[in-house]
């Protein structure tokens, strides 16, 4: 069976990371699939789906190892031809993903203990973002 479910969010920009765990984990619970995977999907090219330990050491830490690997200030040819100045949000957003998928066991999603599903929006402005969520398997 398959069933699919969105979430809404409101993100800041810039390497805003927003925790989407529970969300996840109710869309999987309403399944009633037992056993089975969950996909996590954002649409859009300047954010990306991932999961991290969601603490603000860790958080900070991601935001600035982006901002050395592809900093915001770079030239980039996206910015020349757009003139939109989120070349570097297309880039790092690139690197990691739109898209990440979960073991489902007993009706739940196997993370580890520190393991929480994230949202990360690189675009230079505030945005409101939908993530899909579709749980494949057995109930």
């Amino acid at each position: 069976m398959t069933y699919q479910d969105t979430i809404k969010i409101s993100t800041k920009g810039f390497c805003d990371l927003v925790d989407i765990t529970q969300k996840v984990s109710d869309i999987v619970f309403n399944s009633e699939v037992k056993e089975g995977i969950v996909t996590v999907f954002i649409s859009g090219s300047t954010a990306w789906v991932t999961t991290i330990e969601y603490e603000s050491g860790a958080i900070e830490d991601f935001q600035e190892t982006m901002e050395r690997l592809v900093p915001q200030n770079a030239d980039y040819h996206h910015n020349a031809k757009w003139g939109d100045g989120n070349g570097f949000s297309h880039i790092r957003a690139s690197l990691i993903g739109p898209s990440i998928s979960i073991p489902i066991y007993d009706r739940e999603m196997t993370l580890g203990a520190w393991q929480q599903i994230v949202v990360a929006d690189f675009d230079n402005c505030s945005r409101q973002r939908e993530v899909v969520a579709q749980v494949v398997g057995e109930k």
